[in-house]
Order: C-alpha cells, then sequence, then structure tokens
C-alpha cells in the first residue's frame, strides 16, 4: 500500500440505522459523511463492511464482531437492539480510523465504497443483515428450527382447458407436490358442472400421475373467477350444503382425488356479479366443517383466498379465521391480478412482493402484508401457500416505468404492517409514479422486433413473452430484454417490466428473479410454500425449477 495520494480527507459525523424489505427484511446502517465541505449520506449494509475489510487486507483495525444468532433465516428473526447500538459506533469508528489514515484512505475499495453511484445496496443478502424485531429470542430460535426441518410445497394449478396442449401423460409429475385440477363449478342444483371433456382429462391426470411412480397430489378446484355464481345458494342452506358437500364428496371417490379446493370469489363480496349476502363467511365454514368430516382428516381441503382474509358479516375482513384453519389443509393466497391492464389504465405490478417505498395507496395488497393480514387472524404461518402468477399484463401505454399503487419514486421505509381494512376486495383508484429500473440483464436489446400490441388489455403467459422475442433466455436460465424492448424494474414491487415505447407498449410480469424473491419470502415466513397460476403459462419448467430451487426442493 502506498500513502502517496492527495485524497481528500473526510470524517463521519453522525450514523443512524433503517430497515429495508428488498431483496430480503435487513438493517441499513446511514452515515453522515462531511467531505471538502459537503455533508454526503453513505447508506451500507454489515455485510457490505465485511467485504470492505477483506478488500483492504486490515489487519490493525478491527471491525464489530459477526453474530448470526440463528442459522436459518427468518425474517423476523431476532437481533438484540444493543447489537444494532453497538454495531453502529463500532462502524462509525471503524470507518474514521481508516480514514484517518492516508494508506487505507487512498486506497479504490475505500473511495469505491464511498462512492455516490455505488451507495445503494446489491441484491444479495447476507445472514448478518438481518433486521431487528419484537420476536424473543427463543420464539425465534423456534421458528428457525421449524423452518429448517419443513418440507416446502410447490403446488400449481392445471386448468382443464390446457390439457390438449399440455396431456397429462406429457407432465413430469417429480416438479409438483400438489396439483389443482381446474375447474368443476356449483350449479344451480347445488351440484357440479363440468366443461366438455374435463372429467376425462381428470380421470387421465390421476392415470398419469399413478403410472409415474410419483407422490403428487390431485386436487380438485371447484369455482374460480367465472365459476362462483352458485356458491352464496349451494352454501346458503342446511340442505343446499348437503347436497353441495355430498357432490365435492363423491368427486373425491370417483376420480380418485387427494382432496378438494374451494376457489369462491368471494364470500360476501359479488366477485364477477355473483349473489352474494352478509352470512357468507359463516356459511363457507359450515360447509368446510361438514366436508372434513365427510373426508376424513386424510384428505386436503385448501380455499383460494385473496391477501385479505374473507369478509365478515359487517363487511370488514374476520379478525380470527383459527376455526376455518382447523377444517382446512391450506389457504392458497392469490396474491396477483394487483394491477391489471383490463382494470387498471396505466402500467402496475400484477403481483407486488411488498410495499416496498413504504407509499402504497392499498398496503393491504402485497405478498408481505398478506402473510401478515391471515397471521394476524390466527391463520398458520405453516397452513399458507403464497399463489405466484405465471403470467403478466400488457398495457396501450408509452410509460417507461410502472404505475399504481406506488407513488414515491425512491425508496423509502418499508411499511407493511397492517394498515385500515377495506371492505372490498375490488380493486380501487390507483396513483400514478415513476420507479426505478433495474439495469437490463444483457446490456442491449435483440436485433430482431418483437410485438405484443395484439395482447392489449389482456393477461400474456411468460410463455408467450419469451416465444414473442420480447424476452430472450440466457444460457443461465434467467431472461434478457430481446426483440426491440427495454427492460426494467419496480424496485417499490419487487417487479420486472418491459417497454417498447415505438410501439406503446408495456408488459408487467414475474420472471426468475421476482419468482425467487416470493418463494425465498414464503419460505422464511414459514409458509407451507407456494403455488402457481398456472403450469401451462410456463417457458417449459424454468420457472417451476426457480420457484423449488428458492424452497430448497431439488429441480
Amino acid at each position: 500500500m502506498s500513502a502517496d495520494c492527495n485524497c481528500s480527507a473526510a470524517v463521519i459525523k453522525g450514523v443512524a440505522h433503517t430497515t429495508a424489505s428488498t431483496p430480503r427484511p435487513h438493517i441499513v446502517y446511514t452515515f453522515q459523511l462531511e467531505r471538502d465541505g459537503k455533508t454526503e449520506v453513505v447508506k451500507k449494509r454489515f455485510s457490505e463492511f465485511v467485504a470492505l475489510h477483506s478488500a483492504l487486507g486490515v489487519t490493525d483495525v478491527s471491525l464489530p464482531p459477526k453474530r448470526i444468532l440463528v442459522t436459518t433465516f427468518v425474517p423476523s428473526a431476532w437481533v438484540d437492539d444493543a447489537l444494532v447500538s453497538e454495531r453502529k459506533q463500532g462502524l462509525k469508528a471503524y470507518l474514521n480510523t481508516l480514514l484517518e489514515n492516508p494508506t487505507y484512505r487512498c486506497q479504490p475499495a475505500l473511495k469505491k465504497f464511498l462512492a455516490p453511484a455505488l451507495r445503494v445496496s446489491p441484491r444479495q443478502f447476507d445472514l448478518e443483515d438481518a433486521l431487528p424485531s419484537t420476536l424473543s429470542r427463543k420464539q425465534a430460535q423456534e421458528i428457525a428450527e421449524t423452518v429448517a426441518a419443513t418440507t416446502y410445497i410447490a403446488a400449481a394449478y392445471y386448468p382443464d382447458w390446457s390439457t390438449d396442449q399440455f396431456p397429462p401423460g406429457d407432465l413430469d409429475f417429480s416438479k409438483f407436490d400438489i396439483l389443482l385440477f381446474a375447474f368443476a363449478t356449483p350449479n344451480s342444483s347445488n351440484t357440479l358442472s363440468w366443461d366438455s371433456g374435463s372429467q376425462s382429462s381428470l380421470q387421465a391426470l390421476v392415470a398419469a400421475r399413478k403410472a409415474s411412480g410419483e407422490g403428487t397430489k390431485i386436487m380438485l378446484s371447484v369455482g374460480g373467477w367465472g365459476g362462483s355464481t352458485y356458491f352464496h345458494q349451494a352454501c346458503g342452506s342446511s340442505s343446499a350444503r348437503s347436497t353441495f358437500v355430498s357432490a365435492l364428496t363423491s368427486a373425491v371417490s370417483t376420480y380418485g382425488l387427494d382432496g378438494i379446493d374451494i376457489d369462491w370469489e368471494y364470500p360476501n363480496e359479488a366477485g364477477a356479479g355473483n349473489p352474494y349476502g352478509s352470512a357468507d363467511a359463516a356459511n363457507l365454514l359450515t360447509v368446510l366443517t361438514s366436508l372434513r368430516s365427510a373426508l376424513g382428516s386424510s384428505k386436503i381441503i385448501s380455499c383460494a383466498v385473496t391477501d385479505l382474509p374473507w369478509l365478515g358479516s359487517n363487511g370488514n375482513p374476520l379478525t380470527d379465521v383459527s376455526a376455518y384453519a382447523a377444517q382446512m389443509t391450506y389457504a392458497n393466497i392469490m396474491n396477483y391480478d394487483i394491477f391489471g391492464s383490463d382494470f387498471s389504465p396505466a402500467p402496475g405490478p400484477n403481483a407486488p412482493l411488498n410495499n416496498g417505498c413504504g407509499t402504497s395507496s392499498q398496503p393491504q395488497y402485497s405478498a408481505q402484508a398478506a402473510f401478515n393480514q391471515w397471521t394476524a387472524a390466527k391463520f398458520p404461518a405453516k397452513q399458507l401457500l403464497l399463489g405466484l402468477p405465471l403470467y403478466g399484463y400488457v398495457y396501450d401505454s408509452t410509460k417507461t416505468t410502472l404505475s399504481g399503487s406506488f407513488v414515491d419514486p425512491e425508496p423509502q421505509e418499508p411499511t407493511d404492517e397492517l394498515g385500515p381494512t377495506r371492505g372490498s376486495n375490488q380493486r380501487p383508484t390507483r396513483k400514478t409514479t415513476s420507479v426505478t429500473k433495474r439495469p437490463p440483464t444483457n446490456g442491449k436489446a435483440a436485433a430482431a422486433t418483437a410485438n405484443l400490441q395484439s395482447w392489449y388489455g389482456q393477461q400474456i403467459p411468460f410463455s408467450s413473452i419469451v416465444s414473442s422475442g420480447a424476452l430472450v433466455k440466457q444460457s443461465n436460465g434467467t431472461y434478457a430484454q430481446g426483440g426491440g424492448f427495454t427492460e426494467g424494474w419496480d424496485n417499490c414491487s419487487d417487479t420486472p417490466f418491459l417497454f417498447n415505447t415505438s410501439q406503446a407498449t408495456v408488459v408487467a410480469y414475474d420472471d426468475t428473479y421476482s419468482l425467487t424473491d416470493k418463494a425465498t419470502l414464503a419460505k422464511d415466513n414459514g409458509m407451507a410454500g407456494c403455488f402457481t397460476w398456472s403450469l401451462d403459462q410456463d417457458d417449459g419448467t424454468t420457472l417451476q425449477d426457480t420457484i423449488r430451487a428458492a424452497l430448497g426442493k431439488s429441480t
């Protein structure tokens, strides 16, 4: 090392700490750097100091010690407030010692560490950066042990309309712990209606699973957005409920199924214009109780749900759903369609990971908020499956940023706590914003031109984005911009998007990066795992493999 340099003297005057949630909940230490008569702000994680220490080869200056308290990271993992305070002062002293010594002050590693352009922490995560929480040490250790011992579930919905293109015999059942065959629908007789040929497809699916030798569970999903018209009736009286439960039980027996998924969209809400009433949620519980009694304890019973618990008789989300959880195996959280080009005029995130900027106009609608809301309502985390979309939305727009609920272009403090609840799951009017773009993966757009204008106002499968050329699969299994599109990244919601201003086209979707983040959130929070809507929209099994890897499962 050479001390012969003209580096400006600098000093750290103040230090504080904040928390951030992307890519995982963590502590960020904020330092006031005074240099050349100016005060600058430097934000760093503890792990970045460890890397700096190693790069400088420092032997005569000590860092505060590493003190990981749990071996498996949980977002709410316990960390002493005293440790945070100790680290703040220790890191301040460490930096000042380096800055007082020209031998270190002039080193490129330290200059780079303090450079304005590099003050945003990288997407990689280190256990040493885990944020403090109100959990006791014992609670955090118990959660960590539970997480370490859990076998996570990677499930998927298999729509009956996709069986011609994706025949049951061609499926790799090793990729799926549960397949939910969608849909049968309640009818005016309180029994089940089926699409033409779907019963044969279900039989073929069960037969193919058996032939595969895999342990994949096959369930029947009942309802759906367009199939929830008669739930209110089928669950509304004692006689109707008896007929309905009998029909569900018969389906399980007839087709050799492992369970039933109730996709009622939604109790005590119109959904797609359906009849509803204030007793819907209570009636649903009666149906679930009867169904559990009829099926026994070995069969799976799940419900597809929104980010908020079902609406009770007062029109507000239920605050205690433990009685439902006692009858159910899983609640499948549909954290998608938060924005969509069919109902939102400006491009927005389809499936926000969190309220990363702390400025969402609807903070109840994200993966992290959904987890908070359901567990606060006493639904066990280990019975929650997080829904992940394998599709996006295409907008007729010249915007180069996502818009919607995120109103601040710069990341602020995350606030995924429960906010005031709304009396409806109908999508509200959103505000607009600018957001930060992630640099494109491959650095430039491909030469061939892609065109997605025929998809305006529609959902688009991930596989169709790829086949159009707007996304190009890379050798490492990730995807980069192509076909004249530019890739952006919404830091506020952890969402990738593509735009082509000359074609007035914006696509908000999910990719290997964002799906990894969501699956990791599910794992880190001790959830049961994840499911996708839907397997036919994947690029082969690339996204399913990504999710499985994030859950710690073989691919």
